[in-house]
């Protein structure tokens, strides 16, 4: 019979996988916003959202209400790493009738406790945080925010519950003229466990109780926390898994002395958990054995033992004294005979085994709920490995070391892919509670310290609206002969008066020349759909900074080369020149290169006409067929392109190294060229926007760093706030200030972040990623030799929103003066236009396309305005050019 009650209390590693799995699954279903209401374990967000750093410092108030007294503490912080805190400690008896009294009364208490350990500490006068220690079931909304829930142990106060606890505080406080004192945060024990635990090199991320009660909390991925409704950094979670198993899952855990302890519970069938690992039941669970045991005469053989029968009989510090190797016998036997069993020696010996399986299993199953923590965390940051500090409290850990041995080996069996270190808590109740408020007011003067570095980036509403009178003005100055030349959006005529209707046929070559390499490709337009071929040819470095003649030489020579490998050498093939460099457009097959730019440099080509230049080449090399029919840059090859698959495209875009917009005008309305029938793209080049001072005002200090530093300073504003080239430099200004204002990698300067350029566009399109753990982040950035923590890696990823969430609403600012422009000149009430869209930032970044478009649609909600991404606006888009040139040409 002992070996059969001995083994019900003995769970498998097998079983208790299958427990873990279960309780995962609770966890999940707690973290749901929709789940929870019907999930057992609660997993409620704290709103501690960092640990401690070590830099803390300053003196703070803990105020602890306990079961029948009320703990009062002053702790002062050094700021050296948390290694030496001063701690001040007076506690107050409560008198017997306030459990149950009013709630104004219970506070009234703290509050007077409150005021006479001031006293006592000499009064200070300066300002005094305060941490309120509160051991009963709240709804959190806030660090300082807390609706009591229900009360337990013995409290049942009025008028308490439902209400915000913290208020009722500061209701008392004030009453007792504590103007100084501000209750700034509200934690349960077991936050602050975690808190207290923490060290220089490894911060506590998980805090465990094993005492009357057991729960957990842990420093979780704030995307996880639904209900919190955040969506980046960490946030303390408080697992409160005493409920689970009270819809049924435990009950192949549970034996005939559960189910007993259970029914003489006050709350039969709920919180199944704790009954099986709570130190307030186990005295109760090998009580039940014995009465069963005694009662199959396998226990007290003719004794009388009618006092077994009585509730509470046996403590947990007695069923822990008598599970000591050494002296537990004679434990077992002092404690059996004074309740006058009068036990023998194989009694004593089969309780003691009694004491260690019920023990055994509470820390083998708390270890289980450890276990899955530890998995959910390591699968939530994505880690091969978790290494991480676990802080521990309680009366069954503290008591007997048998408990952590098996509480470290089963969790390292059930979560081998965690590595765990159990840190001994030193008074979570008050040294933690400290620590949070320390964190809570660090970070609060932290996130004062941040929002002043970024406000100016953060365009509201009527910030963007000035944007897009700006564009417009300026739009319209360039449109206007006699402004044209004080605009600083050029508005350039590029000669395409039409788009493609989807009925061009034929076969057509393109040339797109933007850097050391260009393409070549032959384009074959066909009532399927659009075919072609291409090939990438390499400008050598000498042939960029030698003579225009040889450059355009060389250019022929590869076109030579590709008609021939195509077998197209004979055939009269009409060419669209992709020519992306500043140039004024004469006509759609006549653009005089202005400036040369990307390393080029090549001689006795600025002020001449490309297309020229590149039929002369022809001429030299003899290639007679090449009909050179138009010349465009990327953006109108973009619209193009898009504009073969939609009829209703007539806007161009591009967001990536740089930018740049064209659209369809009315030629009415284009006062630089002549005529007044149809429609004309205008190449409007608006990276340039700003030049002439109109967009200072939005230009941080951030930007002006970023431009002194570019070859080109002072030019191409509108650019250098929007596109990937510029993006990366503007977030690694703000990083620098935020390290000196001491907010971001505790203060302490790196060489790698006075580095140009280790900020690339696909580095901060990864970070943005969402749900990407934070120590995903972090790896992120110790790859450039940043030591960060999740806080500083969150912080970062917050840098990068928004420094691209601007330059998406400053690149909608500009579309919505386009499409409102579009829309005016037409005479439309409502616009429905599509804009075909190229460019890895617009492409490859996370969010920028959704913030422009839903940023878009607020600033023209008189416009219907889809996006269409490109698919080679430079080569398709250019031969569709010319293959609309062709189709409209005299024979």
């Amino acid at each position: 019979q002992v070996q059969r009650a001995l083994r019900a209390l003995t769970l498998s590693l097998e079983k208790l996988q299958a427990v873990k799995g279960r309780m995962l699954e609770a966890m999940d279903q707690g973290l749901s916003q929709q789940k929870s209401a019907q999930g057992t374990v609660r997993m409620l967000p704290t709103f501690i959202c960092s640990t401690p750093d070590g830099t803390e410092k300053g003196s703070l108030l803990v105020v602890e209400l306990c079961q029948s007294h009320v703990r009062t503490l002053c702790v002062t912080l050094p700021g050296d790493g948390n290694q030496s805190p001063q701690l001040l400690l007076k506690i107050f008896e409560m008198p017997g009738d306030i459990p149950q009294g009013t709630g104004e009364a219970l506070f009234d208490f703290i509050a007077q406790c409150v005021k006479s350990f001031l006293e006592e500490i000499g009064n200070p006068q300066h300002r005094l945080p305060l941490g309120f220690v509160f051991p009963f079931s709240c709804r959190l909304t806030g660090l300082d925010k807390a609706e009591l829930i229900s009360w337990s142990k013995g409290f049942q106060c009025s008028d308490v519950e439902g209400k915000d606890v913290v208020q009722l505080l500061k209701t008392a406080i004030s009453k007792q003229e504590l103007y100084h004192v501000d209750v700034v945060v509200l934690l349960n024990s077991v936050a602050g466990t975690m808190m207290a635990c923490g060290v220089r090199e490894r911060p506590c991320e998980i805090a465990l109780v094993a005492g009357s009660s057991s729960s957990c909390c842990f420093m979780a991925e704030a995307h996880l926390l639904e209900m919190a409704e955040r969506t980046s950094g960490q946030m303390c979670v408080h697992s409160e898994w005493g409920c689970f198993g009270d819809d049924g899952t435990l009950d192949d855990v549970l034996t005939p002395y559960d189910q007993r302890v259970d029914q003489e519970s006050s709350n039969p069938g709920e919180r199944r958990f704790e009954k099986l690992v709570g130190s307030l039941y186990l005295g109760e669970i090998v009580r039940h054995a014995m009465v069963l045991l005694a009662a199959e005469q396998a226990l007290f053989t003719g004794r009388n033992i009618s006092i077994l029968g009585t509730k509470d009989l046996l403590k947990a510090q007695q069923v822990l004294e008598i599970m000591d190797n050494e002296d537990g016998i004679g434990k077992a036997r002092s404690v059996l005979e004074a309740l006058g069993l009068q036990p023998s020696e194989r009694d004593c010996c089969r309780v003691q085994q009694l004491c260690r399986a019920v023990v055994s299993r509470a820390a083998a199953l708390t270890a289980t709920g450890l276990a899955a923590v530890l998995s959910l965390m390591c699968h939530s940051r994505e880690l091969e490995r978790l290494l991480v500090n676990v802080g521990v409290d309680g009366e069954l850990y503290g008591a007997t070391p048998r408990f952590g041995e098996i509480l470290r080996s089963v969790a390292g069996l059930l979560a081998p892919e965690c590595a765990v270190s159990l840190v001994p808590s030193a008074d979570g109740n008050g040294l933690g509670a400290a620590m949070v408020t320390a964190v809570a007011l660090r970070l609060a003067a932290q996130r004062q310290k941040v929002d002043e570095l970024l406000a100016p980036l953060r365009l509201g509403r009527a910030d963007l609206e000035r944007v897009q009178a700006l564009m417009r003005q300026e739009m319209e100055h360039g449109l206007n002969p006699e402004s044209n030349t004080d605009s600083s959006v050029r508005m350039l005529p590029t000669y395409v008066c039409n788009t493609p209707k989807g009925t061009e046929r034929g076969n057509f070559l393109a040339l797109d020349l933007g850097g050391t390499n260009f393409r070549v490709l032959v384009v074959r337009v066909t009532e399927e759909g659009i075919h072609g071929a291409s090939e990438i040819y390499v400008i050598p470095t000498a042939i960029m900074q030698g003579t225009g003649e040889a450059l355009f030489d060389h250019i022929m020579e590869c076109i030579m080369d590709f008609q021939v490998k195509q077998d197209m050498m004979d055939h009269v093939l009409p060419l669209c020149f992709t020519f992306s460099f500043p140039c004024q457009q004469l006509g759609l097959d006549k653009a005089v290169l202005l400036t040369w730019t990307k390393g080029f440099s090549a001689s006795g080509c600025v002020g001449q006409d490309v297309v020229q230049m590149l039929r002369d080449a022809a001429q030299r090399k003899q290639h007679t067929t090449l009909k050179v029919v138009a010349v465009v840059n990327d953006t109108v090859g973009t619209m193009m392109a898009c504009g073969y698959d939609d009829p209703r495209c007539e806007i161009g875009l591009i967001v990536g190294t740089g930018t740049n917009a064209c659209y369809m005008e009315e030629r009415e309305k284009v006062g630089t060229v002549e005529g007044d029938e149809g429609r004309m793209c205008i190449n409007m080049e608006w990276g340039a926007f700003g030049d002439n001072g109109c967009l200072d005002e939005f230009i941080t200090s951030f930007d002006r760093l970023v431009d002194e530093k570019t070859i080109n300073a002072g030019k191409q504003r509108f650019e250098k706030l929007i596109s990937g080239m510029y993006l990366g430099e503007i977030v690694r200004h703000i990083l620098l200030a935020m390290v000196e204002k001491r907010v971001l990698f505790r203060g302490k300067p790196s060489l790698k972040l006075q580095t140009r350029d280790i900020f690339k566009t696909k580095l901060f399109s990864t970070i943005e990623i969402d749900g990407l753990p934070l120590s995903q982040v972090q790896g992120i950035l110790r790859g450039l030799e940043l030591e960060a923590s999740f806080e500083d890696s969150a912080l970062v990823r917050e840098v990068c929103q928004t420094v691209s969430t601007r330059a998406a609403h400053l690149c909608a600012a500009g579309m919505a003066a386009v499409v409102e422009k579009m829309r005016e000149s037409r005479g439309l009430d409502k616009l429905t236009v599509t804009v075909g869209v190229d460019g890895t930032l617009y492409k490859m970044h996370p969010h920028f396309s959704r913030n422009l478009q839903q940023m878009l649609q607020e600033l023209a909600p008189n416009c219907d305005v889809t996006f269409l991404q490109s698919e080679d606006g430079s080569g398709k888009g250019a031969a569709l050019v010319a293959a609309v040139a062709w189709q409209g040409a005299d024979p």
